[in-house]
């Protein structure tokens, strides 16, 4: 493993660069304005009249067309969607890159799988903060930082990982560290990580250990409780400290439960099934098949989402949160009486 840190970065890299956000977003709004509080020339990329556009002017970036923004800078952030990704790139960048720009990406999907093929005398790089883009923000305004993952995929200047630790550490990252990757490798591990554990498998766990509880005759409300609300306690604690944290902190009675039943839910035949997501990450077939739904429309993708949004406990939870005024009673309110 190869950390650095801010003794390793070079911030003459981008001294005299101009860097160009295309994408004010989650992801674009927070590198676009650390960058500019630390003090790079930064110039954003957004459609005029847009959400973007008009919330980056209100923070006192310079704001023009993608197209415009990527011919004249040095470096380009590519921070759109990636389904958005190779369009944006045809149509606003590919024209005006020139011999010793940079194209920088958050995310690796759109060079692993094709979908962008820059020319050989660019750099090519990536700097993937790790927390959406709202927490990179306000780590950065508290003097701190959360880790960021730097891969060169292309080297044409000699200069591209130097130049990719100087935007990172403008980010605030280099406080935290910044852990060398490859476009593969955190290509590979984000979808994984999204689809068997972060997102599917936990979301998929939970509803179906409610439906488990009320199946069984046992109030929905104390269901969701139980297989919902209590696990941010327990992410708290595996974040702050690992498993040693979660055992120190849980009873002896869950931790005696931890050791015998956890196994039984997910076991070999939930790895074989895990392998089987990896392969289709690895040989790409989940990014066809999620590039075809996009060209068709999404009509699974809505319909699946539809369906997340219909299932009980959502309905459960809305009453419940609402009540919940630590949390943000205003939007739990609206949405329990919709």
């Amino acid at each position: 493993m190869k950390l650095f840190n801010q003794n390793d970065v070079d911030r003459r890299a981008l001294a005299d660069a101009t860097i160009a956000i295309i994408g004010y977003g989650s992801q674009g709004r927070a590198h676009a304005d650390n960058l500019k509080d630390s003090g790079f020339n930064v110039i954003v990329g957004a459609r005029a009249g847009g959400r973007g556009a008009t919330r980056a002017a209100e923070f006192g970036h310079t704001v023009m067309e993608p197209a415009d923004a990527a011919a004249r800078a040095d470096l380009i952030a590519l921070l759109v969607p990636d389904m958005a990704q190779q369009a944006v790139y045809e149509q606003a960048i590919a024209p005006g890159l020139q011999a010793g720009n940079t194209l920088l990406f958050a995310h690796g999907f759109s060079i692993l799988y094709g979908r962008v093929t820059p020319p050989a005398d660019v750099d090519v790089v990536m700097i993937a903060p790790k927390a959406p883009g709202d927490l990179v923000r306000r780590e950065f305004e508290r003097g701190r930082g959360v880790p960021c993952l730097l891969a060169v995929e292309q080297d044409a200047s000699g200069k591209a990982q130097a130049r990719a630790l100087a935007y990172a550490d403008g980010l605030g990252g280099a406080h935290a560290g910044v852990l060398e990757t490859t476009f593969r490798e955190e290509t590979e591990t984000d979808l994984f990580g999204e689809q068997a554990v972060l997102c599917g498998g936990v979301s998929e766990l939970v509803c179906k250990g409610f439906e488990t509880l009320v199946e069984a005759g046992y109030q929905p409300e104390v269901a969701y409780f139980e297989c919902l609300h209590e696990l941010k306690l327990i992410v708290d604690l595996l974040q702050e400290g690992g498993l040693s944290k979660m055992h120190d902190f849980i009873s002896e009675t869950a931790k005696f439960g931890d050791f015998v039943s956890g196994p039984r839910v997910v076991d070999e035949r939930s790895k074989d099934n895990m392998r089987a997501v990896l392969k289709d990450i690895q040989d790409g077939t989940f990014a066809r098949e999620w590039i075809l739904e996009n060209q068709a429309g999404l009509p699974r993708y809505k319909a699946m989402w539809r369906q997340d949004l219909e299932h009980p406990i959502e309905k459960t939870g809305e009453g419940l949160r609402a009540r919940m005024a630590w949390l943000d009673p205003t939007h739990n309110q609206r949405k329990a009486a919709s």
